[in-house]
């Protein structure tokens, strides 16, 4: 009988605490927070521990809150990798994060092998070309992102060749494959492809090279302190052609680092907190920071939210109803406003929503135009 007791005893215990354990829900943010990507992860994982601070102080998702450990990949693929497995051995709901391609490429095969949504902001085309299921994106796919730059150097500028400049690396080269073939088929010459390595100091010459090519326009594509570094050399090269780009070449880490090198780019980005719907997620960044946020600010505030949206729709925590929420669905500002715009997702992990022309004048970007989605959703 004593034994019976104390079974029953155990049981009931073991299932108050496993009830106990249930009111969380705990995230991993496996960011760049050292190395190379330092400015990109910290502004990610700073968006989404505001988000997470907020959805907590109004009563958390579905009454549970939200627990967050953060993972420094040490902007080393490999490192991310381990980092995600160590995310997963701790019983994780999702995983935010790398935000370089380089290292999500790596990584995404753990985080699919356990079932774990993982949100990135990794850009290269072939990040949401493995076949999983888990996989969503914060940012823009390139070969959603590059038509809309195409457009506007063939039609607005009305350029007939174009330099295309790019790092080399996953990121780099989807994004030049990316924007050549739709320069390409809008009858836009590249007059020269000039690669750069990551973390490239010396410009010089990359510059030279494209002041010798004499296109009509300069299209560069690398990763934010690279920019800034191109910025300088080509304005103390006296470059005065017209320099276009994506998020990369005009978000606010690069116009601090450029100054006044930055004013006059041009192009598209995904997400500016200079766009109205950003204003006060913006105003709230700076005064817990103490800095202005940049794309990555708004997409890791974005994932964040994102989840909780995703977890209200599938009314569960399970990973695998959790993604099927996602997956080819619409999600609307009025019914969750975290998400700061409408959004859709494809089969793939893709996202679509509204995008802006930009143009860098007195060190602020100035938003020129706000683009629709590129699908009809």
């Amino acid at each position: 009988m004593k034994t019976k007791l104390a079974l029953a005893l155990g049981i009931t215990a073991a299932l108050a605490a496993s009830e106990s354990f249930a009111q969380t829900i705990t995230v991993a943010q496996v960011v760049e927070l050292s190395g190379g990507g330092t400015a990109a992860g910290s502004q990610y994982r700073n968006g989404a521990k505001l988000a997470i601070n907020e959805i907590n102080a109004a009563g958390g998702v579905m009454g549970k809150k939200i627990e967050v450990t953060e993972l420094d990949t040490q902007s080393q693929p490999a490192i991310a990798k381990a980092m995600t497995v160590k995310a997963i051995d701790d019983k994780v709901t999702a995983i935010f994060g790398p935000v370089f391609s380089g290292s999500i490429l790596v990584s995404q095969s753990e985080s699919q092998k356990a079932g774990i949504p993982n949100f990135t902001g990794g850009e290269a085309s072939n990040v949401t070309a493995q076949g999983n299921p888990f996989i969503f994106r914060s940012s823009f796919n390139q070969s959603m992102g590059m038509p809309k730059v195409a457009n506007y150097i063939a039609t607005d500028l009305k350029a007939k060749s174009v330099v295309v400049l790019f790092v080399n690396n996953d990121f780099g080269k989807g994004g030049r494959d990316s924007i050549i073939k739709e320069l390409t088929s809008r009858g836009v010459k590249v007059a020269a492809d000039i690669s750069t390595d990551p973390g490239q100091v010396d410009m010089s010459s990359t510059v030279l090279r494209a002041r010798q090519a004499n296109a009509d326009a300069l299209f560069a594509y690398l990763n934010e302190e690279e920019s800034a570094r191109l910025l300088k050399e080509l304005r103390k090269q006296g470059y005065d052609k017209p320099l276009v780009g994506e998020t990369t070449l005009m978000g606010s880490k690069v116009v601090e680092l450029a100054g006044s090198a930055a004013n006059g780019v041009r192009g598209h980005v995904g997400l500016t907190v200079d766009a109205p719907m950003f204003k006060d997620f913006a105003a709230k960044y700076e005064k817990e920071f103490k800095a202005k946020s940049d794309h990555n600010g708004i997409k890791g505030y974005f994932s964040a939210y994102m989840l909780k949206a995703a977890i209200e729709k599938a009314k569960s925590t399970d990973g695998k109803a959790i993604a099927a929420a996602m997956k080819n669905s619409c999600f609307k500002v009025k019914d969750n406003p975290g998400i700061l715009m409408d959004v859709c997702f494809d089969d793939k992990g893709d996202i679509d929503r509204e995008s802006f022309l930009v143009e860098v004048k007195n060190g602020t970007q100035i938003v020129t135009a706000t683009l629709p989605m590129l699908n009809k959703h």
